[in-house]
Parts: structure tokens; sequence; C-alpha cells
């Protein structure tokens, strides 16, 4: 340890620090240490994003580990900050937001140099929290983690959740809570609404500052000979639009929902960033909506695609003073309209077992089988999976089962058929398995391990991440978390207050 200039203690974890964020200077942010969380506890870790940290098994076992992970120790070489943004909230402009209860302990250099920035969530009060405390709760701290590292399991693009640490310490929501801080890692936070602010404010060099930052850190290509005609901004307004289709179609392909796309909560990397009232699907319904704060449906399953072109299009609007031409802003916006529906059609077929090149008839194939699904309620991920071991042979429940049109059923498995058997020497089983999960994090799944960490029962948790982590294999004994929700299950309500 070092001892700081206020006597306190400074851990030395063996970590090399950039803090490139936070060498843009006092505009974009304020230093302020995170506030100490009384009488910390371990809920659960991540190994498998300690070592891409560099931090030991045995240093995230210590209690050192634990009190600099509550906030309650600072990290040697760290540079602890809040950043402001602003954003559109539910299609409004919500005016300048920021990390109201996150601190940026810094960006840990990495073995391969792309450095990667860690997070405590819920760590207090920052210049930014409005009229919030600045807290987490447990509940919405489990859920993170676990559907953090979940997606990770599923190749979705994601920020990652090192720890979560809980204490006695009182929350105020809607009842008497406690509180946690997640700890999450992702190669940078940066989000639409940190340029929004900015553009907002007219302050200009800043939002250049902010944008060649992104640009010469993660899309240098944006500064090549030709890109975009020269204009590197365009360039960039483009590189984001087709990251921010390909996750979203991903997001579709898995029956994930978001919940609360605010232009805050988009990452400027294509990141699923700010897990706050999320759902996978249980019965596939278009329209579900996951958040109980959105009763007009705005951030529905179905309008996410939508919706993430309206956040591109205003993040456009925010990049205008540097690209120039809103022609230039709008051509830049185009990629989304092709990105997005090649890639779901890939998923799509993916999940399928379709092997071949694409065909005419595929898009059909999927609408008809979607159509079903929706008029039946199927269970989206029970759906895939049993469907999967059957094209594989693996026997298991049957398919039609899970219908009520048993006919409209069987007649789309005709045309399916047909279309494998157009599939030379096909063998697209081994695909579907590994690309339709038998394990996700379903809502009832998530309240049981939330249920059990408040009697300070973590087991639920480190079996939910188990499965999750590995969310394609079978895992005999756990079969029961891979069957439908219970019928409590559709009592839960999940909304933005965490």
């Amino acid at each position: 340890m070092n001892t700081l200039v206020d006597g306190s203690m400074a851990v030395d974890a063996g970590l090399r620090w950039n803090n490139r964020f936070a060498a843009l200077g006092p505009s974009f942010h304020t230093r302020l240490a995170p506030h100490p969380l009384p009488d910390p506890y371990w809920v659960g870790k991540s190994r498998a994003v300690a070592g891409q940290l560099g931090l030991s098994d045995a240093w995230m076992d210590s209690p050192v580990a634990l009190e600099v992970f509550a906030g309650n120790l600072p990290l040697s070489g760290s540079a602890p900050l809040a950043s402001v943004y602003s954003g559109h909230q539910f299609g409004q402009w919500a005016g300048q937001l920021g990390d109201g209860r996150a601190i940026l302990l810094g960006e840990v250099a990495t073995g391969d140099g792309a450095g990667l920035e860690v997070q405590l969530k819920g760590s207090g009060l920052t210049p930014y929290s409005r009229m919030g405390d600045g807290r987490a709760v447990l509940r919405s701290s489990i859920r993170e983690f676990l559907c953090s590292e979940a997606m990770h399991a599923l190749g979705i693009p994601t920020s990652r959740a090192l720890c979560v640490v809980g204490s006695d310490a009182p929350v105020y929501r809607e009842e008497i809570e406690t509180a946690a801080v997640v700890t999450r890692v992702a190669p940078s936070f940066i989000r639409f609404g940190h340029f929004e602010h900015f553009s907002a404010r007219g302050q200009l060099g800043e939002l250049k500052t902010l944008a060649d930052f992104v640009i010469d850190r993660f899309y240098p290509a944006c500064r090549e000979t030709g890109a975009f005609d020269g204009n590197p901004y365009a360039a960039l307004l483009e590189a984001v639009s087709g990251r921010t289709a390909a996750m979203v179609a991903q997001w579709q392909a898995v029956g994930f929902c978001h919940g609360v796309m605010n232009t805050d909560n988009m990452s400027i990397l294509g990141l699923t960033l700010d897990y706050g009232p999320f759902q996978f699907l249980d019965a596939y319904d278009p329209g579900h909506i996951c958040n109980h704060s959105d009763p007009q449906g705005r951030y529905a399953y179905n309008r996410q695609p939508n919706i993430a072109y309206w956040n591109l299009f205003c993040l456009g609007q925010a990049l205008l003073p540097l690209i120039g031409e809103p022609d230039q802003a709008m051509a830049a916006l185009e990629p989304f309209k092709t990105v997005f529906p090649r890639e779901l059609d890939a998923r799509m077929r993916a999940k399928l077992g379709l092997t071949d090149a694409p065909r005419e008839q595929d898009r059909d194939l999927i609408d008809a089988l979607l159509m079903l699904m929706a008029q039946d309620r199927v269970d989206y991920s029970i759906f895939w999976r049993r469907l999967s071991r059957w094209m594989a042979g693996e026997g298991g429940e049957p398919v039609q089962d899970l219908f009520i049109d048993r006919a409209g059923l069987d007649a789309w498995m005709l045309r399916y058929q047909e279309r494998i058997k157009t599939i030379p020497r096909w063998d697209g089983a081994h695909q579907m398995l590994k690309t339709n999960p038998r394990y996700i994090l379903r809502n009832h799944l998530g309240e049981e391990a939330i249920r059990a960490a408040k009697v300070r029962d973590y087991s639920w948790v480190e079996r939910l991440l188990t499965l999750l982590e590995r969310p394609f294999e079978e895992h005999p004994g756990s079969e029961a978390l891979a069957g439908f929700p219970p019928d409590w299950a559709s009592t839960l309500s999940i909304s933005c207050s965490s």
C-alpha cells in the first residue's frame, strides 16, 4: 500500500493504469472518490473478468479486495471521477445528466494494449446525482452482474461485471432495501449522451476533443484517406451506426429486451450498457414491454430497432457541427438500414441451421414461424432449444407440444425440412446447438438469486453465474433452470427504480 496525501492508504493491486479519459480535462468530469460502504460483504465475483484485468484469484479473495470494490480503499494509480453527459429520456430532452451513482476508477492497461475502464456503480453521491442518493440496491446489482456475464457468453457486445459487494446499509426506494456496489468493466463508458451534452451547450471545442478522442482510441480507420469523403466525424457516425445495428440484431435474435433505451444508455462502442429493467422473453410476444415505468411501450421488444435508429439520429444531430453537412450526417446513418436486417437475417438463419447462402424464401420461412409463435405465445428460448435438439437427433420433449395450432406448425415444419434438403451434406444441427442457448437469465431466476441473497445465501448467484457463463451446455442436474417459468413469474414487475 502507498500512503496518500490525506493519510489514507492506496492499495497496490499490481495494475498498470492509463486513465486516458481522465486526461481530457475538467469539462468532461468531476474528480472525486467513492463514498465508503459500511460493513461490506461479497455477493458474487467473476473470475473471468478478474483475469482480464490481471487480478489473481488470491487477491480477489482477500479482505483488501473487498474494501477496494466497496469503495472504501483507493487503488494506487487510479484516477476516480464521475463524468458528465446529457441525453433524451423516453423521447424527451432531459438536459444534463451524468454519472449520478457511478465512479470511474480509471483505465487499466491490459496485455493487448486495449485497456479496460473500471467503474463502481452505486458508490455514492456525485455532482450529477440530481434527486438521487447515489446508491444502487442489492436486487439491481445482482441482476446487472449476472446479465452482463450472460450476454458476454451469448456473444453479444456488452459491458462486463467483475463483482458485487453488498452492505446492510439501508437504501430507500419503494421500500427500504439494502445497498450494493457492482464493479463494471468496459473499454469505455462513453455514451451518445456525452456528445449530446457538449453539442447542446455549444461547447464545440469539447465536442471535437471528445470525438477526436473516440476516433483515435477506438475508430482509427475513420481517419483513413477516403473514409467517408475524408470526413472523420461522418465516418465515426457511420461506424457507430453499423455497430449499433449489429448489436440490436443480436438482441432481437436472442429475445432480449433492454427496457430503457435512452440516449444516455447507448454506448458509442455498440455495447449493451446499463442493465436496468431488462428481460429475456418468456412467451414470444413481439409487443412485450419489460419496463413497468414504460406504460406507452416506447421501448417494447419490437420497437427496439426503430428506437436505436432514433437514438443514432440524435447522435447525428449532436455531431452535426463537426460533420458540417446535414446530407452527410443522414448518409452516415444509412448503414443501420442495411446492417440491421442483414445481421438479423444471419442470426435467425443460424438459429435454423441454414448454413448455405441466403435464399429468397428464407425471410418468409422465418416470418411464418414467428407469426405462429406469437399467435400461440410459445416460449421463445425453449422452442429454439427443442428444435435444435430435434434436428440434432437428440430427442427430448416434442416441439409440437409447445403449440396450440399443431397443424400450422406441422405445415411449417414440412417447409423447413424441404429447405434443409436443399443444403448438400447438411450439418447445421451443431451450429443450432451453439446458437440457441439452453440457459438464459429469466426474470424468475434472477428473483430467486435476489431472494436468497437477501438472507445472505449467495449460492444462487454462484450457480446461475456458472450456468450463464456456459449457456449452450446441458449442465446435468440443472435442467429445471432451463424450463418454463413458474406462474408467479408473470407477477414480477421490473422498473427503472434501482
